[in-house]
């Protein structure tokens, strides 16, 4: 099932292609360990609608409500050779190198729900940064026990010219107003999604793709239970949280991101993340 956050409230989106409809606030809705079951029981609960793909296309919200959003870095053999690249001027590269191999992962907040932007809405480069790169994510719902219960698909957008003068720069480079997309939904699949799960992306400028990638999940070092298990050690999470996974795509270090650039992600049967490319007026 596909759950969507929208101005009148939720839709969820049936194997069937069905539409029902809820007026339940998005934090009491999708904080619950056994999501997909407990909403496959209250079906009766809920409004049918036959105009969800209108009220969808009309009123799409980012699927957060008062869950903060974190990230994953280097959890991809690419992305580790990315941020060794772009830090290796400034002595940092074998920073990255270390965490790839290290037990413990590289986890850091991203952004509060005021921060995020839904699919078909701006996501922003910052005005000091010259090197820009959007990073497409597997992104992990997960209850306030910790538990994976939906996946949804990430935007980090990313200044690499911030990030690569000095590691320690990390939160600026990632952390600013429309710093991230998520979106359209929330997938709620019968099983975890499998290995094999498609992950690609493409830009456009002026109509033409002026970037293109794709990878699977399988070619991810470290698996989203490991991730979650990690990021809840020692932080709580009332309504539940938003983990980032990392990024097996990052373009070459002569690309950055202009404004009014489209940025496509499409991870299997999740959908697409749609956002346009601003900078902050």
């Amino acid at each position: 099932m596909h759950i969507f956050n929208t101005n009148e409230g939720i839709l969820v989106r049936l194997k069937t292609g069905d539409f029902l409809f809820s007026h339940i606030s998005w934090d009491t809705f999708i904080n619950r360990d056994n999501l997909r079951a407990e909403v496959l029981k209250a079906v009766l609960q809920m409004t049918p609608v036959s105009d969800g793909d209108q009220r969808i296309a009309n009123g799409l919200l980012a699927p957060i409500g008062t869950q903060e959003v974190w990230a994953s870095g280097v959890t991809y053999f690419r992305s580790r050779v990315a941020r060794m690249e772009e830090a290796e001027a400034a002595g940092g590269g074998d920073f990255y190198d270390r965490v790839y191999y290290a037990d413990r992962p590289e986890l850091f907040f991203k952004a509060t729900a005021s921060r995020v932007a839904g699919s078909g809405t701006e996501v922003y480069i910052r005005r000091d940064s010259v090197w820009d790169v959007p990073e497409p994510e597997l992104t992990l719902m997960i209850s306030s026990s910790g538990k994976i219960i939906g996946y949804t698909i990430g935007n980090d957008m990313s200044s690499r010219s911030i990030e690569g003068e000095n590691p320690l720069y990390l939160p600026q480079a990632k952390s600013y107003e429309r710093c991230a997309g998520l979106g359209p939904c929330i997938y709620v699949p019968e099983q975890p999604l499998d290995a094999e799960t498609p992950v690609s992306i493409e830009i456009l400028r002026m109509n033409q793709v002026v970037f293109s990638g794709d990878i699977t999940l399988s070619q991810m070092k470290r698996n989203p239970e490991e991730l979650a298990g990690w990021l809840y050690r020692e932080c709580e999470f009332p309504t539940g949280c938003l983990l980032m996974t990392g990024t097996g795509i990052v373009p070459d270090s002569d690309f950055t991101l202009q404004p009014g650039d489209i940025v496509n992600i499409t991870i299997g049967a999740i959908g697409t993340l749609s956002n346009v490319v601003a900078r902050k007026k």
